[in-house]
């Protein structure tokens, strides 16, 4: 691999001057950084950033950490993030998997947004207990350095079970989630303002993705329910199995099955009818994480925050 030992030698300059001009530092002409690039350019050099990094323990990157890509859902998150960020001169990178958490012990990131269930607690503690500026958007940690950015669950949950009580509603089907902090939220909230309201329910478990509420219309159907079927999907990727399902069926979404989500994914405003959803701002969300990252990473204040919810009317349940 071609260092700048090496082009320093091919350019008839010293090191320093090499570092210099690749760096954009005003210690040489601008004659010389181009000479110096063009020679660079050439040899193909590559600069090595965990050399980089080392020496300035800083790399003005931030990890991000989701269980999966799957679905909708992601895309909006991570463009909120991504402005953010941009604000701060950082980038990011999107990590999966464990052995990609190495990059915060290993300061291959200055820092990181955690969305991921699989990432154990116990990690993130020990982690923040060693001074790293974390930023968990999927669970509730009390450590200096790490920050909470969380969905109002309770607050979006209530709303879509005040929604079906004061409907009618004789008896739900919640449609649950993958084993996260959000689907428990949603879980523990929903089973409350059931039993407030004297709502018969039964729970259908799911794991946030469209298989899986198709899976759930099949096991409510199989039990020859009584109609209207009333269905709180705990994400609208789910619902959008739920529809699949019910496409070749004469039930109708809206006027047998009565359908809310969460989530509010854009997908949702072109399904026909559309889908009656909790909504808030993924965009927002991802935004105000890089920031408060960002704070911890610069060594200011921060405080936690809550992302609110709204009901979002549609025809899949009136």
């Amino acid at each position: 691999m071609v260092g700048i030992k090496d082009i320093a030698k091919a350019a008839g300059v010293s090191i320093s001057t090499v570092s210099y001009a690749l760096n954009g530092s005003p210690k040489v002409t601008e004659q010389t950084r181009k000479r110096i690039q063009d020679i660079a350019r050439e040899m193909n050099y590559v600069p090595n950033m965990a050399a980089r990094t080392l020496k300035k323990q800083q790399t003005n990157i931030v990890g991000v950490y989701l269980a999966d890509y799957g679905g909708s859902f992601y895309g909006e998150l991570l463009d909120g993030i991504k402005r953010g960020l941009a604000t701060f001169d950082y980038e990011m990178i999107v990590c999966s998997g464990q052995r990609s958490h190495l990059f915060i012990p290993e300061r291959m990131v200055d820092g990181a947004i955690i969305l991921d269930w699989t990432f154990k607690t116990e990690e993130i503690n020990l982690l923040a207990d060693r001074g790293h500026p974390l930023v968990v958007l999927d669970r509730e940690i009390d450590r200096k350095s790490v920050c909470k950015v969380l969905l109002d669950n309770k607050g979006g949950s209530t709303l879509a079970i005040s929604k079906l009580a004061e409907s009618g509603s004789q008896k739900v089907f919640l449609v649950t989630g993958a084993d996260g902090y959000d689907s428990q939220e949603r879980y523990k909230t929903s089973i409350k303002e059931l039993e407030r309201f004297g709502i018969d329910y039964e729970v259908i478990p799911g794991e946030f993705t469209e298989p899986s509420g198709y899976r759930a219309a099949e096991t409510i159907m199989a039990q020859n329910p009584d109609f209207p079927v009333d269905i709180f999907s705990f994400n609208d990727e789910m619902a959008v199995g739920i529809y699949k399902y019910f496409s070749d069926r004469p039930e109708k979404i809206g006027r047998e099955i009565r359908l809310i989500g969460f989530d509010n994914i854009e997908l949702g405003t072109f399904m026909d009818p559309r889908l009656a959803t909790i909504s808030y701002s993924k965009h927002r969300w991802g935004m105000v994480a890089a920031e408060k990252l960002m704070q911890l990473i610069k060594g200011e204040s921060t405080e936690d925050e809550v992302i609110y919810t709204t009901f979002v009317a549609g025809d899949s349940f009136s």
